[in-house]
């Protein structure tokens, strides 16, 4: 279905029982909904009704130009008037990579339209800030983002058949094939690429304790969270907290652990 919220359209794709408990999806980058389309029947089998979102720069309604309107404050801002145009009070929050950075901000700045939180694979963003400053590690895991954030980033990403970003995508299988074929699409990579851009420190840095109930996913092969930022993300939650540690699964957890993440995100939910 196509939302309109603060005059943007974006595309959300609605499933699973109409009556269900409201759960509301916010994928990560290179990605869009379609990540989660592993875990959707284990929601819905449990009764749950998903609305998997295109985030603004991956609908093409919602895809501004420029830098600034992919500052993550207004991310976070479009999904209180998603939740509205959905006519929802509230919602459980499933996030994923930028996702995540997201949904730990809605939680924090919006807690009352968020019913639990399961961040996937990117901790409290003060966790994180505080490992990059203290872990040599952890900075080098994100040296990518300054390539990312280059104007040289688009060419590299799909430039010989897209190759940089196959390898990126590589446990995803033939699955990395959506990602890229979507990215082909016109101005799509760069509104992608806009969200690291335009990211800067203080954007997080007034982000408190999480106090809705929370369960954070972290993978022991990711290759851009450590373990340091991941155990720190407990610092920054006052409510109900679990951490979830997965063995042998990268970054890409929706796609190759989705039975696991179910799991998580069920328990996390209550049913």
């Amino acid at each position: 279905m196509e939302v309109k919220a603060r005059g943007l359209t974006f595309e959300v794709t609605a499933s699973g029982p109409s009556d269900g408990q409201p759960v509301l999806l916010l994928h990560g980058f290179p990605q869009d909904h379609r990540e989660f389309d592993p875990l959707l029947p284990r929601l819905h089998a449990a009764g749950l009704r998903t609305y998997a979102l295109d985030q603004r720069g991956y609908s093409p309604g919602a895809r501004p130009s420029g830098v600034g309107p992919y500052r993550i404050g207004e991310a976070v801002a479009d999904v209180p008037a998603v939740l509205d145009a959905l006519d929802l009070e509230s919602a459980h929050l499933v996030g994923h990579d930028w996702g995540a950075i997201v949904a730990w901000l809605v939680a924090g700045r919006h807690p009352e339209r968020v019913r639990t939180l399961t961040a996937i694979s990117v901790p409290h963003p003060r966790a994180l800030l505080m490992a990059l400053r203290v872990r040599p590690s952890q900075r080098a895991r994100f040296a990518y983002t300054r390539v990312l954030r280059s104007p040289v980033a688009e060419r590299l990403l799909l430039g010989g058949g897209a190759l940089v970003m196959r390898r990126m995508l590589g446990p995803l299988g033939p699955r990395a094939d959506l990602y890229v074929k979507a990215m082909r699409e016109p101005g799509r990579l760069t509104a992608a690429l806009n969200w690291y851009r335009a990211f800067r420190s203080a954007d997080v840095a007034d982000l408190g304790q999480i106090t809705v109930p929370t369960t954070y996913v972290w993978s022991d092969r990711d290759g851009v969270v450590g373990l340091t930022a991941a155990l720190r993300a407990a610092d920054w939650v006052r409510g109900d907290y679990q951490l979830v540690a997965m063995r042998g699964v990268s970054h890409w957890v929706p796609e190759q652990a989705p039975r696991e993440l179910g799991d998580a995100v069920l328990a996390r939910i209550g049913v």
